[in-house]
């Protein structure tokens, strides 16, 4: 790979002193957690990572898009967008962000339940008409219940965080199978990302190959991006981002596929210029 042909496809961006956080947020992000846009900045140079996805925090700002959408308006494109959104958002505010390089919005299930997408039925088929994506957070077998809303839909679906199973339970529970349906079937993109949230070892964590070996075989680097999930809010150990660069090569092996999972997938999913 060349110098910067690295896509970081889950970043978020805090700046409370610019856009205050919401008055009802449940977590507000202090001290290390704060990453604003200058911080980013310095930690993808620092790294060789041309371009980032940033990923509206539930934590923070929910519904508030202000402090992602100035990050983008002032990255002269190196970054694109997922906004959080109520489910009753129209098709023109959903085009509307769009147009600003937002190219979906995050479902978080694993934080919100599924039930409270039980009437995101319209929003999923709008995102579908405007041909952006859903990017769903979802843990243990939640995608099992979800999986039919978004099938109807026919939305572009991203699953962060390799879909956040359970490691101690292994790779035949019902929600990462469905998930891997959805792999063979060519119906999704995964994340191979947040390893310290799902991992029950602590770094490199090994309890988790047997997740990432299936993804690997059923997605293919065609349908794996990786991102960091900078700036690690609650994390429960220490995460640094150089370690997690070289802990995706170490896991994906392979060269050629890592070249793809790190730039041409994203790029493509992206509608980036590689």
């Amino acid at each position: 790979m060349q110098p910067g042909q690295i896509v970081d496809c889950h970043v978020h961006v805090f700046e409370p002193q610019r856009f205050p956080y919401r008055p009802d947020t449940f977590y507000e992000p202090a001290g290390q957690e704060l990453g604003t846009p200058a911080r980013l900045r310095t930690v993808l140079d620092a790294h060789g990572v041309g371009h980032a996805l940033l990923v509206g925090p539930n934590s923070g700002y929910g519904e508030d898009n202000r402090c992602l959408l100035d990050t983008i308006a002032g990255g002269a494109g190196r970054y694109r967008g997922m906004a959080v959104v109520p489910n009753a958002t129209s098709r023109a505010e959903l085009a509307d962000l769009r147009a600003a390089a937002v190219l979906g919005v995050t479902l978080n299930a694993a934080l919100l339940g599924v039930e409270y997408y039980a009437d995101a039925g319209r929003l999923l088929a709008d995102l579908a008409a405007l041909d952006m994506i859903a990017d769903v957070q979802v843990t243990g077998d939640q995608f099992v219940a979800l999986a039919p809303l978004l099938r109807r839909s026919g939305v572009r679906v991203w699953v962060d965080h390799l879909g956040r199973p359970d490691a101690a339970v292994g790779v035949d529970a019902p929600g990462f199978r469905e998930l891997l349906r959805w792999g063979a079937e060519g119906r999704a993109v995964v994340k191979l990302s947040g390893c310290v949230k799902v991992s029950g070892a602590p770094y490199p964590h090994a309890d988790l190959a047997p997740y990432l070996r299936a993804l690997l075989a059923e997605f293919g680097p065609d349908r794996c991006v990786w991102g960091s999930d900078w700036p690690f809010l609650r994390m429960p150990e220490r995460v640094d981002y150089g370690p997690l660069l070289a802990l995706i090569a170490d896991q994906v092996g392979d060269a050629d596929a890592l070249g793809c999972i790190l730039w041409d997938t994203p790029c493509r999913e992206l509608g980036l210029d590689p």
